[in-house]
């Protein structure tokens, strides 16, 4: 279906050294945040706060240094970089000083997007949508000499599409791309295919269809690519695996879990549309129920507030029963910059499904669904027992690094 990548490299640069980072959806809140945030941590004009494998559990882990990675990636918007960056700041979410020192950097990284596919307008196949997104992804990896790239997608939710029985078989999908009259594909599942095809690892930050729809996976697989979980864990989700194994462990009985989202911003807007909340609402209430059981009792909706803009507050009432039929309440309140929990995540995935394809690391990695609400390749959901997976996996792959390293060179090209 889908032509095997040239790996080019860019003379004169060792090619193990650098990783680039491919956003789709590179200019929006989460792309834009990434962004600001790798040039002041490269920089070191701020700690890498809020980035797990910058914490003492990944010493001696050789991942790729934050100078070393390099962001591009794909977007239908045009907004610059530079004025996105200036709007978080007016909002209050980034320092205006630190948008001011990554001025360079945003410039630069906006020089690397590339216009990216929107259903809407495209015209023709969507295989010709599919070889163009790969196309500026091996591009970007050529002009840049990178060893690999990470492909990570921060676009907005979609819907869930219908299920067809082509969805399911790799041939038809084949047929379904090259017919310019087929079955539309969703944006995600382009874009898919396009890091497939350009031979990059990748990651879904959202619930949308990317490789949740069997052929692409079968395919990414038949390929060797890397990839990880889909939708991204970041605030009410990542609190509830926290806590739910407690009620589990002490014997407590939960009855029910409600949850409340207030959020603002491109993200409210787009999941106030009733088909593309489905997703998300779906991916969020999957784990609660692996946890504490499927009795649970689970309503949980999300209300788009615009004057809210990025900060999103998630509040969840949990009633369970205790010794001899007592109740038992809580209530938790999370309220934090979506954006900001977002971006740290965004870069410990490229630098873990980097640390992986050097390592030889093919297929899906169970172990990164500690980043994510709908981890693939795992059924853990439990927040402590994943940790305690990403630290060891982390090591163990660092042992076949170092197994494989012909160099000195090699192991000093990379570093905390």
């Amino acid at each position: 279906m889908l032509d095997t990548p040239t790996q080019a490299q860019a003379p004169g640069r060792p090619a193990d050294d650098r990783v680039g980072i491919w956003l789709v959806g590179g200019r929006g809140s989460i792309g834009t945040t990434v962004a600001v945030g790798l040039h002041v941590i490269a920089n070191e004009l701020a700690a890498p706060t809020g980035c797990t494998t910058a914490g003492d559990a990944f010493v001696g882990v050789p991942l790729p240094r934050f100078a070393d990675l390099v962001l591009g990636g794909h977007d239908i918007s045009a907004t610059p970089l530079v004025r996105r960056a200036g709007q978080l700041a007016d909002s209050g979410m980034i320092p205006p000083r630190l948008v001011a020192a990554a001025q360079a950097g945003l410039e630069q990284a906006d020089r690397e997007i590339r216009p990216g596919y929107d259903p809407a307008t495209h015209e023709g196949a969507q295989a010709d949508a599919v070889h163009r997104l790969a196309a500026d992804i091996t591009g970007f990896r050529a002009r840049h000499g990178l060893r690999t790239v990470v492909v990570v997608d921060v676009a907005s939710t979609e819907a869930i599409p219908e299920d067809r029985p082509e969805f399911h078989d790799p041939d038809l999908l084949t047929q379904v791309l090259a017919d310019p009259d087929g079955v539309l594909l969703p944006a995600s599942v382009i874009t898919a295919l396009a890091a497939i095809e350009s031979g990059s690892g990748y990651a879904c930050f959202t619930p949308s269809a990317a490789m949740t729809l069997p052929s692409v996976r079968a395919l990414a697989d038949a390929r060797g690519i890397v990839f990880a979980g889909q939708d991204g864990k970041t605030g009410e989700t990542l609190l509830r695996t926290a806590i739910a194994p407690m009620f589990v462990a002490r014997g407590m009985h939960v009855h029910s879990w409600a949850g409340a989202n207030l959020l603002g911003g491109g993200d409210g807007a787009t999941l106030a549309d009733p088909e593309a909340v489905r997703s998300k609402l779906a991916s969020k209430t999957r784990g609660l129920r692996s946890l504490v059981g499927e009795h649970v009792v689970a309503p949980l909706h999300i209300d788009n507030v615009p004057d809210l803009g990025d900060i999103k507050t998630a509040w969840d009432h949990i009633h369970a029963e205790g010794f001899l039929g007592s109740r038992i309440t809580m209530q938790t309140i999370w309220s934090a910059y979506d954006s900001m929990l977002a971006a740290p995540l965004i870069l410990d995935l490229a630098r873990l499904l980097a640390l992986a394809e050097r390592a030889g690391v093919r297929g899906v990695v169970p172990e990164l669904g500690f980043f994510f609400k709908d981890p693939w390749g795992s059924d853990v959901h439990d927040f402590s027992q994943q940790t305690t997976e990403l630290h060891a996996w982390a090591h163990a792959t660092a042992a076949r690094v170092a197994a494989t390293t012909t160099t000195s060179g090699q192991s000093e090209a990379f570093g905390r």
